[in-house]
């Protein structure tokens, strides 16, 4: 992903992890065209337990 896209936001996708290499840095939002969203438990009960799994460090 190049530097120009990457500070393109989705407004679709708010996000605020700015960890994340997909982040737009200068707002709340993913730059990403789409999202992963999984889980690290066999049976999901709280908000929790759900991940993106379209994260990248930065």
């Amino acid at each position: 992903m190049s530097m120009q896209e990457r500070n393109t936001p989705n407004r679709s996708i708010q996000c605020t992890v700015n960890s994340c290499a997909h982040h737009c840095q200068n707002e709340q939002f993913c730059a990403l065209d789409s999202i992963q969203v999984g889980t690290h438990e066999e049976h999901p009960t709280e908000v929790e337990c759900t991940d993106c799994m379209s994260f990248r460090v930065r």
